[in-house]
């Protein structure tokens, strides 16, 4: 059987002293095994970013940025190899493989402009003689953990930026698909990334403390679930790391009574199950303002529904996949199970999916469950699988106290033609994404992503500008070169420009 190994100072490297199954998610087969990384071989991975780090930060901006240019070219023409391997590991469909990995690009595309958003600030004369200027320095060796519904795309949001502002990282990324992100690191060192300054460890939690421990790692980047994120983030933090920690979500789109429904389904649909709703941004809640807008969009749903094909990834005509794991598998259904015996109706069932020739395969099929309360366990917790929820309410206040009131705040979005609602929608919502008749506001790669409350712990968000102030810090230099006939007196004053 296949053994996925490690990256480590541009060489692949083999730990095996534990091993764990990689399944076909599909198939509910296990046909290649990965190595999990212990403290020593996570050690080295560090020592070795350690090692690269003085040449790398001294490599001229253009050169970094170069490098980036032609790992951009790599992605793009070896796309259709990335994308099959992510349908082999995630289950994911491969024209929605195709568009995490594009987004992923996007965020090459941004680190491509490091000369320019790395130049720093100066300032001539600042006082009498007197120039001053900052600069943005890297931090060292960093780290990110990532999670496996994303393998390519959210890598693509941490070490693309990290590395071109002159840093060394060290990523762990989900052992349970990471044929691709390791196949995809290695292409950097195609582009022509020195040894050592990129490297992977496949791993556990052992891995994972290991990196949050060591005193060499300088700041650590996580995407993953709320309550891993507070304890990477507590953890990281107490060891004196810089670090932000993207957890969970519950995503509302409220539906108010002037919303065009079709397209309100239309866009449902591909938000609530594309990815087999394993997304931090997939929308699991739509709330309806009224009885009657929520009896016709139920109605609609149900119908639309029907259409919607699920099987494996490399049949394109397929709209969305297996989840990632028998025990999420059984995860999902539990909660709809839960919701049913807490008095909410399902209307469309998923549970019993068995595609024709995929019958052992994770699959849960696209539910729709109405009657959905606030004090349900399946509303309070993220799904992270096919599951629409819909909860009805009387009002825009009532729809917008609900999001208000939840734990998490990463995305939302407001369906109307109401001008007025929706500027009051996004001026006092308490949500870090909003979208108006736009489903999935995932910001493009030259603004920033992160949500609110417990969606995230730390003080910047995921790649774009926040990205660049992450992994880099300001050094402001005061310089005054006093000419050499002139004897100045003692100041024993704060110096000022009065």
């Amino acid at each position: 059987m296949n053994l996925i190994g490690h990256l480590i100072n541009g060489q692949t490297v083999s730990d095996h002293t534990r091993t764990q199954p990689v399944f076909n998610p599909a198939t509910g087969q296990s046909t290649k095994e990965v190595a999990l990384a212990g403290k020593k071989t996570v050690e080295q991975a560090i020592a070795a970013a350690e090692a690269a780090f003085p040449a790398w930060r001294n490599t001229p901006v253009i050169k970094r940025a170069r490098v980036m240019f032609r790992f951009k070219e790599l992605l793009e023409k070896n796309a259709d190899v990335i994308c099959r391997l992510i349908g082999e590991e995630h289950g994911k469909i491969s024209h929605d493989a195709a568009g995490e990995l594009q987004r992923g690009i996007e965020n090459v595309e941004y680190a491509c402009g490091a000369p320019e958003f790395l130049k720093g600030e100066f300032s001539k004369n600042a006082g009498p003689d007197i120039d001053s200027w900052s600069e943005f320095q890297p931090l060292g060796v960093v780290a990110g953990i990532t999670p496996f519904n994303f393998p390519a795309m959210v890598p693509l949001w941490m070490y693309p930026m990290a590395i071109v502002c002159g840093n060394c990282f060290i990523l762990k990324p989900s052992e349970r698909d990471p044929s691709s992100t390791l196949f995809i690191a290695q292409l950097l060192k195609e582009a022509g990334l020195p040894d050592g300054v990129m490297n992977v460890v496949n791993g556990d939690k052992e891995a994972v403390d290991t990196l949050l421990h060591d005193p060499r790692i300088q700041a650590v980047s996580f995407v993953g679930s709320t309550p891993i994120a507070e304890y990477i983030y507590s953890t990281a933090a107490a060891n004196g790391k810089r670090c932000q920690a993207l957890g969970g979500a519950k995503n509302h789109a409220i539906v108010m009574p002037d919303a065009d429904l079709d397209n309100v389904v239309n866009s449902l649909l591909g938000a609530a199950f594309g990815s087999s709703g394993e997304r931090c941004m997939a929308l699991s809640v739509a709330v309806a303002v009224g009885d009657a807008v929520a009896d016709q969009l139920i109605e609609r749903m149900e119908i639309a529904m029907k259409g919607l094909k699920v099987g494996v990834y490399s049949e394109k005509d397929n709209d969305f996949g297996p989840v990632i794991t028998l025990q999420h598998q059984q995860k999902v259904v539990g909660y709809i199970n839960s919701a049913e015996q807490q008095g909410a109706k399902v209307v469309v069932d998923g549970r019993n999916l068995k595609p024709e020739g995929y019958e052992n395969g994770f699959f849960v099929g696209a539910t729709l469950i109405d009657q959905v309360t606030a004090d349900m366990t399946s509303y309070q917790e993220e799904i992270f699988g096919p599951v629409l929820q819909v909860v009805r309410v009387q009002t825009m206040e009532q729809a917008m106290q609900l999001i208000n009131d939840h734990e998490y705040g990463n995305g939302t979005c407001i369906y109307t033609r109401d001008g007025e609602a929706a500027r009051y929608f996004t001026d006092n919502i308490m949500v870090g994404m909003v979208g108006v008749n736009v489903p999935l506001p995932v910001p493009v790669a030259y603004h920033s992503f992160g949500g609110w409350k417990r969606s995230l712990f730390g003080d910047l968000y995921a790649y774009g500008p926040d990205g660049v102030r992450f992994y880099t810090r300001r050094k402001t230099i005061t310089q005054r070169w006093p000419s050499a006939n002139v004897r100045e007196g003692v100041q024993f004053s704060m110096p000022t420009l009065s």
